[in-house]
């Protein structure tokens, strides 16, 4: 692990558990972003669920997953995005239309792309996941 994105040794270590054909991993450290990235994750139906465990070195979030995940990864640089540039970044990060989801943090919280172009809102991208 590098330690320098935390987010995205998480979403590689779902990643990697999920090639191996396992239903169950820990992240740690544990952060409010990966607890909210895991959040959108969930809603979007691709992690089963998720909880957060003290430890005293930073917290373990204890992941269950579905089996549904092909691909997830943190998107570096952390591009910003207008309501109006969403598709040509489903374009670059995602494989089809309507496939996957993008993760994004505007000024109202982590959401996935498809609730933030709702609210009308841009952001920074932060991660994909299909």
């Amino acid at each position: 692990m590098s330690l320098n994105d935390p987010l995205a040794d998480a979403l590689s270590h779902i990643k990697n558990t999920e090639r191996v054909g396992k239903m169950e991993c820990s992240i740690k450290p544990a952060s409010k972003l990966i607890g909210n990235v895991l959040g959108v994750m969930k809603e979007g139906g691709y992690i089963e669920e998720f909880e957060y465990i003290e430890d005293g070195k930073g917290g373990v979030f204890k992941v269950k997953l579905r089996g549904r995940i092909n691909n997830c990864n943190a998107i570096k640089p952390r591009f910003f995005v207008r309501v109006r540039e969403y598709e040509k970044w489903e374009k670059r990060f995602l494989p089809a239309r309507d496939f996957g989801m993008l993760i994004v943090t505007t000024s109202k919280g982590v959401m996935s792309h498809n609730k933030a172009i709702e609210a009308g809102l841009g952001g920074q991208l932060l991660a994909f996941v299909y």
